[in-house]
């Protein structure tokens, strides 16, 4: 089977670099027109139970391109996108990179507050707005923005498009309604496109401004141009070996660097196809990848579990399934091994990345022991044409470096990952001090996150440099921890914090979900701590938590901060 496998792989990696003898330097625009002359008809997004081809996604990209025109939007102008995920949003990345602006995807689970920010700070000119999207009512945000002084003072914004229902009046002076827009695109002649298109063929123009998760103070802009966008998703369709015409299952937002690199994006390099389903429950998940006959399945361990453990999942159809990508966040050998005995899955890896690095930097290879799946994220992509003969055939190449001093580690040792290469941000927009901090002289940028590289190139995560703790002086990797205990088979989830302790000055508290039925006490994950780690390690504290008290982020993170919240308030109550 494991030859077989491995056949399979060489072979359809060979089909692609045929494909690309030599690295088309392209923008986002000029790449998606060579993949609909190639691939026209073939669907390219499953969404809300309708089908677009691409053909359809580029006509209404040359639409919406002549909106913008209409608009007068200028190049280097910055449109921000805040909607939820539709058959518009591939067509806007497109449209605005067809003119030479900027895209801003905005995350849309922000509140008004966060919004005003990230409008303010990115110097957006355009907004697009979903004036609803579930709870949140962007739409009225956006009007007591404008109302706001020091909005008003600072923004650069000048016309908002609301993607909504149709009113007879705007919400607002500044609101445009979607007819308006398309209705103005009707007046801008396919010649004047085409001179501002020969405009806005430079790959190496900023194409997106992507907004990181902001864990610590704000959010910051992570500039991107189309050059590392396409680098890093061919680097993904060579690693993963995706053959022409795939089906991905992607239940990931699209606002996202995930969904945008790793299915809108690698997926127009081969013709293959989206079916997107943003919060579909597991149920939903199942049916959508038998109607679609989904070869592969992009998620993150939150939305897998469920999916696995669903009662019904036997009776569905799931044959053309044989392919997996879930990442985002760790998980144990246990869940690996169900998704190959439940999902009959073949092709399994993990990864790693940032939005810095455009998305994925390393992943596992496949075929991988899922114990190094568990326990490793990767090694640096292949990237074929598009990597860089310095770093053996990747875009990328990592190190670990002293987190105080910033020296060179060797091979082995824990330390923060640092990363360079065509595929890493030059900078954050408008933050020279932070963007100084994080990326040095050399284009070595520091990710923030500890880890150590082992003898055979794989990184693995040991938990972000902030989320170290320190018991008596002894350095502590979370992550280390959260392996240990993830092997008891009684547990299902676990994940260990810092909390401060007045003997040791830190101590770890260990959250636990046990499976479904099982049953284990506090000493029992001690004592199990203790026959595998140094004493130092061992978590002082033990929490039992249920499902539903994750605190997750839209991405399905663990929020580590919260949980020290939780440990805190759990231990002032004791």
């Amino acid at each position: 089977m494991a030859n077989s496998i491995a056949e399979r792989v060489e072979e359809r990696r060979n089909r692609i670099e045929e494909q690309f003898p030599v690295w088309p330097r392209d923008t986002v625009a000029r790449h998606f027109e060579k993949a609909v002359h190639t691939y026209a008809d073939r669907p390219y997004l499953y969404i809300h139970d309708n089908e677009y081809t691409y053909r359809e996604i580029w006509e209404q990209a040359l639409t919406y391109a002549k909106g913008f025109l209409n608009l007068g939007v200028k190049r280097r102008e910055h449109i921000a996108v805040l909607m939820d995920n539709n058959e518009h949003f591939p067509s806007l990345m497109i449209a605005t990179s067809m003119i030479g602006a900027v895209l801003i995807p905005i995350n849309s689970m922000l509140t008004k507050n966060e919004l005003g920010y990230i409008l303010t700070q990115s110097d957006s000119h355009y907004l697009i707005v979903q004036e609803q999207i579930k709870d949140k009512h962007h739409g009225e945000a956006v009007k007591e923005l404008f109302s706001t002084p020091s909005f008003k003072k600072q923004s650069s914004l000048k016309q908002v498009i609301s993607f909504g229902p149709e009113r007879e009046e705007p919400v607002d002076e500044h609101f445009l309604s979607w007819g308006g827009f398309l209705e103005g695109a009707g007046t801008v002649t396919t010649s004047a496109l085409s001179k501002q298109r020969a405009l806005s063929l430079y790959p190496e123009e900023v194409a997106i401004i992507m907004y990181t998760s902001g864990s610590t103070g704000n959010p910051k802009g992570v500039m991107l141009t189309d050059d590392m966008l396409l680098r890093c998703s061919y680097g993904t369709v060579l690693s993963r070996a995706i053959e022409n015409g795939r089906v991905t299952f992607a239940p990931l937002p699209f606002y996202h660097c995930f969904a945008i690199i790793e299915a809108l994006f690698a997926m127009s390099f081969v013709g293959g196809s989206i079916v997107s389903a943003l919060g579909a429950s597991p149920l939903r998940s199942l049916e959508l990848m038998e109607r679609y006959r989904a070869n592969d399945y992009l998620c993150v361990p939150s939305m897998l579990t469920p999916v696995l453990n669903h009662p019904q999942v036997e009776e569905f159809d799931l044959s053309s399934l044989f392919a997996m990508w879930c990442g985002a966040a760790a998980a144990p050998v246990s869940t690996w091994q169900q998704a190959v005995d439940v999902l009959d899955i073949t092709e399994i890896i993990t990864g790693y990345g940032q939005t810095e690095v455009v998305s994925s930097g390393v992943t596992t290879e496949i075929g991988d022991p899922l114990e190094r799946v568990a326990t490793r994220v990767g090694r640096p992509k292949l990237n074929g044409v598009s990597g860089l003969p310095e770093f053996n055939g990747s875009s990328v190449q990592y190190k670990t470096v002293h987190r105080d001093t910033g020296e060179d580690l060797p091979h082995g040792e824990m330390g923060e990952l640092a990363v360079r290469g065509a595929t890493v941000t030059h900078g954050y927009y408008k933050k020279p001090e932070e963007t100084a901090q994080a990326i040095d002289k050399d284009g070595w940028l520091k990710t923030g996150d500890v880890g150590r590289i082992d003898e055979n190139g794989y990184i693995q995560m040991l938990g972000r440099s902030k989320e170290m703790f320190k018991v008596s002086g002894e350095l502590v990797s979370p992550r280390e921890v959260e392996i240990a205990i993830s092997h008891l088979s009684e547990v299902k989830e676990v994940q260990v914090v810092g909390v401060k302790d007045k003997l040791t000055t830190e101590a770890g508290a260990a959250f636990v979900e046990l499976k479904e039925g099982a049953t284990l006490r506090r000493k029992d994950i001690t004592r199990w701590c203790a026959e595998r780690l140094a004493k130092f390690k061992v978590p002082r504290h033990v929490f039992f938590i249920d499902s539903s008290e994750w605190p997750m982020t839209s991405t399905g993170k663990v929020q580590k901060f919260r949980l020290q919240e939780l440990a805190k308030e759990r231990l002032d109550h004791k």
